[in-house]
């Protein structure tokens, strides 16, 4: 490589440190205007689920109006839906995290908008990253944490785009990301270089690209499985004729309801699955052109077989065995864990021909 070339190189290098240093700025005033939207939405009334818990079986739920200066602007209208669990419940949707409030709407708007802007510098990083070193941009945990956390928010925002309900997801997903960010960019970062001869091969760009896909979209599944879980406890503690208190009736009130997380995140894991199946396979493909071997039981591979069996046993209960609701939840976020230490245990604690390096 000329001198020239080589400091062309190290300019894009220090481009894409800045580029994702200024993500996070963004994403740190999305993160703000999240706040401040769930703030004025706690100003609306927090009675809708409780109304409806006491409302006969398949109501039609009101519809949400915010009334402002020149007319009335209707949003969209909480759905009524059966819990997918024994001993179903009839419970809207709730107005979101604004709350029912042109205002709250408004703070949501701005951090969707910011949100955009923050995938959008962080994207242009990551391929900043990958024209300095002139490679697939995820030749160690830095480049792979970076990578994910862009992937987590960009499924997100295709998500907002195709019209789903998932705005109530912003806050959480971009308090995860800024604290991905965090730990990537103060210990897990190491400066671009090139690839051990064994990896120079397409199929990086085609396995690790969809090992980063499935499990941004993963952490989508466990974050729906997580909110489930609380709002399926409000919803029984509603029901059993207990008062909660006001702050955790302003943040239950507005998510949707325990049966659409409960189904949202089941979705999103089926949804994802075939392609988790697909990347042990092309990992395999790649093992048996780069090592000789399809199958050495690696403690990388161990723990992506024993990632697929988590998550094969999570919607095969679900389909076969009736396990649906808190018993669900719990083995999907068991699958997620399984991942999360795939790629951060196994990286860091465990030795084998996956090792990053620098870590």
């Amino acid at each position: 490589m000329t001198p020239l070339a080589a400091a062309a190189n190290e300019s894009l290098a220090q481009l894409s440190n800045y580029l994702v240093y200024s993500s996070m700025a963004v994403y740190t005033l999305a993160f703000l205007a999240h706040i401040t939207e769930w703030t004025f939405g706690s100003r609306s009334k927090v009675a809708r689920t409780s109304a409806a818990l006491t409302t006969a079986k398949g109501a039609q739920a009101p519809a949400v109006q915010v009334r402002s200066q020149g007319g009335t602007a209707v949003l969209d209208r909480p759905k009524v839906v059966t819990r997918s669990a024994s001993g179903s419940r009839d419970v809207p949707d709730g107005p979101g995290a604004a709350g029912g409030t042109a205002q709250g709407d408004l703070y949501g708007r701005v951090a969707v908008s910011l949100t955009v802007l923050g995938f959008l510098i962080a994207a242009a990083g990551v391929v900043t990253r990958a024209m300095s070193v002139q490679r697939a941009p995820w030749g160690n945990m830095y480049e792979f944490s970076v990578t994910f956390s862009t992937v987590a928010v960009g499924a997100y925002l295709v998500l907002l785009l195709l019209k789903k309900n998932v705005r109530w997801l912003g806050l959480i997903l971009i308090t995860t990301v800024l604290l991905d960010l965090g730990i990537a960019t103060t210990w897990l970062y190491t400066d671009s270089d090139q690839l051990v001869p064994a990896l120079h091969s397409y199929w990086l760009w085609i396995h690790v690209s969809t090992a980063i896909f499935c499990g941004a979209v993963f952490y989508i599944g466990a974050a729906g499985a997580v909110l489930y879980l609380f709002r399926d406890s409000y919803e029984a503690h509603l029901e059993a004729g207990r008062t909660p208190g006001r702050f955790r009736s302003s943040v239950m009130e507005r998510l949707p309801s325990a049966a659409s997380l409960d189904k949202f995140s089941y979705r999103i894991n089926a949804a994802v699955f075939p392609l988790w199946t697909f990347t042990i396979v092309a990992g395999a493909i790649w093992a048996g052109d780069a090592w000789g071997r399809y199958w050495g039981w690696d403690p990388k591979e161990v723990w992506s077989f024993v990632t697929w069996v988590a998550y094969a046993c999570y919607l095969h209960a679900r389909a076969t065995a009736g396990w649906k609701g808190r018993k669900a939840a719990y083995l999907a976020l068991f699958a997620f864990a399984c991942w999360i230490w795939n790629y951060y245990g196994v990286n860091i604690l465990l030795s084998g021909k996956h090792s990053y390096a620098g870590v």
